[in-house]
């Protein structure tokens, strides 16, 4: 089983991730299945975007060695491009931070997975539950490779790093962080809308891992 990335496994450091989820692409207005669909953002997401990178750029401080890591889909790309240009970073690109594959389905009308999809048990082992779709991830899958994505970033030597991903693997950076066991991330979840900015936090005397902001959307705001 994949290990969470504890300190004892990347080594310890003062540091703050901020993990991005993309903010609005086509599939969230045509009510389509993301997944791996490579869908863009919209206008309103790349006005979003924008603000997202400038809320980064007034609370990362200047001077400091700062990376950007993005999914190598497209709209969260676009995300991270977008918060590339306002820190003077270019984005590297990961496939490990992809958002779950559906297979089949992506790209498809959500109605359509709603109809087929196979809700996992409250009980028993809901980390290779079969969601009756062809082609998608089991949960223990996804949960491995993003664990694997983040360990590796992790283990690099930098004080701040941006993490643009979607809202379920950015749920799972975030169990990452936290050290939960893969195992248990079949009931872990956290609401990380579409733009929002989480705040992770490493101290450098007890080297807890704070969850100092979660899923925050109040640069967006002026959007209306």
């Amino acid at each position: 089983m994949q290990p969470p990335p504890t300190p004892d496994l990347v080594g310890p450091r003062v540091r703050t991730l901020w993990l991005v989820t993309h903010t609005e692409a086509s599939h969230h207005v045509d009510g389509l299945v993301g997944g791996w669909f490579d869908s863009a953002l919209t206008a309103r997401g790349e006005r979003e975007a924008a603000l997202v990178g400038q809320a980064l750029r007034r609370q990362v401080p200047h001077g400091t060695g700062v990376e950007v890591v993005t999914s190598d889909l497209r709209r969260a790309r676009q995300t991270a491009d977008a918060v590339g240009d306002a820190l003077g970073v270019a984005p590297t690109l990961d496939a490990r931070l992809r958002e779950k594959s559906y297979g089949v389905a992506g790209g498809r009308p959500q109605a359509w997975l709603d109809e087929r999809f196979v809700v996992p048990p409250a009980s028993g082992d809901r980390l290779r539950h079969d969601e009756g779709v062809d082609g998608a991830e089991t949960w223990l899958t996804f949960a491995r490779r993003v664990y694997a994505g983040v360990t590796d970033l992790l283990a690099r030597a930098r004080e701040h790093q941006v993490l643009v991903a979607h809202g379920g693997s950015g749920q799972l950076v975030v169990a990452a962080w936290l050290g939960v066991p893969v195992e248990a991330t079949g009931y872990a979840r956290f609401r990380l809308p579409p733009g929002s900015i989480t705040v992770l936090r490493e101290d450098g005397r007890f080297h807890s891992r704070e969850v100092a902001e979660l899923g925050s959307t109040a640069h967006l705001r002026v959007t209306g």
